[in-house]
């Protein structure tokens, strides 16, 4: 897999948003029609795009669906996705809707063995594991339920259960950095590929400048998401496609 740089679109009310580190009441609104932007990523030159239903994340149930297969149906991108994924049936209902790759988060972090399953019956490339943590007594905690709990699980030993399981793809973000423009945690991404190395890993979080995307590619990541930094312009998806 080449280096990946994958666009972010965040779902809430069908709406294009995005929220400060996971602050549903720091939401700034930036497209009404989320199809229309994931088409302009597509022609940008994105092959990926990113989706998270925070309605879902926030309630344990995966709400925007019909926007997700809009965006899906069009056949322009290959959409990951994820948000309030739960279940073998919600699985099923994101694969059904044409999404490539399904994103597991708190769940992932709270029945580790039950997602075990899901990489073995629908095969490590079509899972993406989605391990949000913050800083604390020098190491990666991990957070659920849309940041809002610490679930006591440390970030060093869910890795090696999955690097164990046979996991590919995991979006780490350090929740800090999240929607704030102030760079990548450079630090998490070079402990997650000792912690590991096998993991094709997607980093998220703090995007300011194609200088921080450079940065973080040289840390061995297979991708970045970008969100905020591309709605507000401070550089354009053409120009991180070169990074």
């Amino acid at each position: 897999m080449s280096f990946q740089v994958i666009p972010a679109i965040d779902l809430r009310g069908g709406r294009a948003v995005r929220l400060r580190q996971g602050d549903y009441a720091r939401e700034t609104v930036f497209a009404d029609d989320p199809v229309e932007l994931a088409q302009a990523y597509a022609d940008a030159g994105a092959q990926w795009l990113h989706v998270v239903d925070l309605d879902g994340a926030r309630s344990g149930r995966f709400v925007n669906l019909a926007v997700v297969e809009a965006i899906a149906r069009t056949g322009a991108l290959k959409v990951q996705a994820g948000g309030g994924v739960r279940t073998t049936e919600d699985l099923l209902r994101l694969y059904a809707a044409g999404v490539a790759r399904v994103v597991v988060g708190s769940v992932a972090v709270q029945n580790p063995f039950a997602t075990a399953t899901w990489i073995t019956r629908f095969e490590p490339d079509r899972l993406v594991l989605a391990l949000d943590v913050r800083p604390q007594a020098a190491a990666w905690h991990l957070r659920v339920h849309g940041w809002t709990e610490d679930s006591c699980v440390q970030l060093d030993t869910l890795a090696a259960h999955y690097s164990s399981a046979g996991a590919r793809h995991v979006l780490c973000t350090d929740i800090a950095r999240d929607g704030t423009l102030g760079g990548f945690n450079l630090d998490l991404y070079r402990d997650l590929s000792r912690f590991a190395p096998n993991f094709e890993i997607q980093a998220s979080g703090g995007a300011c400048s194609l200088d921080d995307v450079r940065k973080v590619r040289a840390t061995g990541v297979r991708g970045v998401i970008l969100g905020r930094a591309l709605l507000e312009r401070k550089f354009t998806l053409e120009e991180a496609l070169k990074c």
